[in-house]
């Protein structure tokens, strides 16, 4: 049975809706739209510098559905109706979409399309830094296979470099930067087969420490798989999962020191990362044992944010004259979708969305190209005719007109949010669907909810952002950003702007075709 309290509460947040009393004026809508048509013409002068610095942020499973929800939120967050609320990627004068697929895989993992937009190869799912003749978790058919990312591409142009992610370090995004696996699970040799370690394949941790060794920041989580099998981790110490993985015996971070003795360690988590560092210190950080806390349960004064860890990461990034690469994800966006918490998933994008304006305020659309983008989506949508203003997390206006039960506006086509109550669907008015963690109802039940195959969207700013612009292949990304950088293997181009100096962003020549707690170590 219905509470007529929540049939009167749905039919209230109709007639209450909030609109503006300036968007009632036919002329706000006119203004607003002419003043989007002048910004628009100066397009027109395009930014053709040379971009001496390149910072991609990837928004793990950020489709345009969770982009638009987050635009919501970020409103709501601040007292607004939400929907005319502008995230900073919003603000970016170019727009495009990029197709996800993996080789073998209409709906992709976020390895395959990993080493798409960080090596501008497609590539098999489950697979990271190699070409599509690798098949996942068959070690044999690595070697030859190995693809380069945009990172080495920076380091060997004699960029600074840097990995910043709210996953594990060696996580699949963050790990196609660096390394050449069959398979994304490998995070150490634990999860590795017999098969696989006695043909020679090295593990992800051990790749990120010995591939390329001057990597200048690298902060995220995953210590655990670090330090050797069973040693207690520094700050859950009675916590067996957090203990070591290692087999093979090795300290990596004492490994990883002897190569960069100028590395600071620590083994706190940190508001500690501004206290205990300076711009002028080499530093890195692992700061949980595995994945980073959600943005909702962050302690804020031992647990550094995504947004902090991108602003120290540009302090030290920026000493180099040569400009710098940095990568940044936002992965546990992906984490919320795949467990059916909405509420953690759109948080961990506003908060992703704050870093993309943190390092806006630090750098020059003169001479850095800002790339934001999704590996791919997931199944989550949202709506039911919910009117303006409407928590993003609130119920639809109405009842289903075949079970005759509220809904909330977010669901998703599956996962773990499938209830059944007596031989019918869970009436959501007998729980907390505001609860942080509470798990939004789906279509089929699945024990973890599923990546979506739709295009994602691009959005870019600085020198040469006008070259994404339509439907891309995936793999088209660091291309652009490489040509824009005038780093990797298509350099021809400039040759006009070789004998410029670092201060100067210079203008490349083109082609008539395109122009239109954690340890600190």
């Amino acid at each position: 049975m219905i509470s007529p309290f929540l049939v009167l509460a749905i039919s209230t947040c109709v007639t209450t809706s909030l609109v503006p009393e300036k968007e009632k004026d036919p002329k706000y809508w006119r203004d607003q739209a002419q003043q989007t048509l002048k910004n628009a013409l100066k397009l027109q002068n395009l930014n053709t510098n040379v971009a001496k610095n390149v910072i991609l942020f990837l928004g793990d499973g950020m489709g345009v559905s969770t982009v638009t929800a987050a635009r919501i939120l970020k409103g709501q967050l601040h007292h607004s109706p939400g929907e005319e609320t502008r995230l900073e990627m919003d603000k970016f004068p170019y727009v495009a979409l990029s197709k996800t697929y993996n080789t073998n895989a209409q709906v992709p993992d976020s390895a395959g399309t990993a080493t798409a937009y960080l090596c501008g190869v497609k590539a098999n799912e489950g697979t990271v830094g190699v070409s599509a003749a690798t098949q996942r978790s068959h070690c044999n058919t690595t070697q030859g296979n190995e693809v380069t990312s945009i990172l080495r591409w920076a380091k060997d142009a004699g960029k600074s470099v840097g990995i910043v992610t709210t996953t594990r370090v060696n996580h699949a995004t963050p790990s196609a930067a660096y390394a050449h696996s069959a398979d994304r699970d490998w995070y150490s040799d634990n999860e590795m087969p017999p098969e696989a370690l006695n043909q020679g394949c090295k593990d992800i941790a051990y790749q990120l420490m010995h591939n390329i060794r001057d990597i200048e920041v690298i902060m995220g989580g995953g210590r655990k798989y670090m330090f050797p099998k069973n040693r207690t981790d520094v700050e859950y110490e009675i916590d067996e999962k957090a203990r070591g993985t290692r087999l093979d015996g090795l300290n990596l971070i004492d490994i990883w020191k002897s190569f960069k003795p100028r590395h600071k360690v620590a083994r706190s988590g940190a508001r500690g990362l501004q206290a205990r560092l300076s711009p002028s210190t080499l530093s890195s950080g692992l700061f949980e044992p595995g994945d980073m806390q959600y943005e909702l349960n962050r302690n804020n004064v031992t647990d550094p944010s995504l947004s902090e860890m991108v602003e120290m990461a540009i302090k030290i990034l920026s000493k180099n004259p040569k400009g710098f690469f940095l990568l940044v994800e936002g992965g546990r966006i992906d984490h919320g979708h795949h467990e059916g918490k909405a509420k953690q998933a759109l948080h961990e994008a506003v908060e992703m969305d704050q870093a993309i304006e943190q390092a806006g305020t630090m750098t020059s659309v003169e001479d850095t190209i800002t790339v934001v983008t999704a590996d791919h989506s997931h199944v989550f949508t949202f709506g039911g005719y919910t009117p303006r203003g409407n928590s993003i997390f609130g119920l639809a206006p109405m009842l289903s007109d075949t079970d005759k039960k509220p809904f909330t506006a977010i669901l998703y086509g599956n996962g773990p949010g499938y209830k059944v109550v007596g031989g019918e669907r869970e009436n959501v008015s007998m729980v907390d669907y505001a609860h942080n963690n509470y798990q939004a109802q789906s279509a089929v039940p699945l024990r973890h909810e599923t990546h979506g195959g739709e295009d994602v969207a691009v959005f870019a700013k600085g020198p040469m952002a006008h070259l994404l612009h339509g439907v891309h292949e995936q793999n088209y990304i660091p291309h652009v950003m490489a040509y824009a950088a005038c780093i990797g293997a298509n350099r021809d181009h400039c040759a006009s702007v070789s004998s410029l100096g670092s201060s100067s962003p210079g203008s490349l020549l083109l082609p008539l075709a395109l122009l239109p707690l954690g340890i600190l170590f």
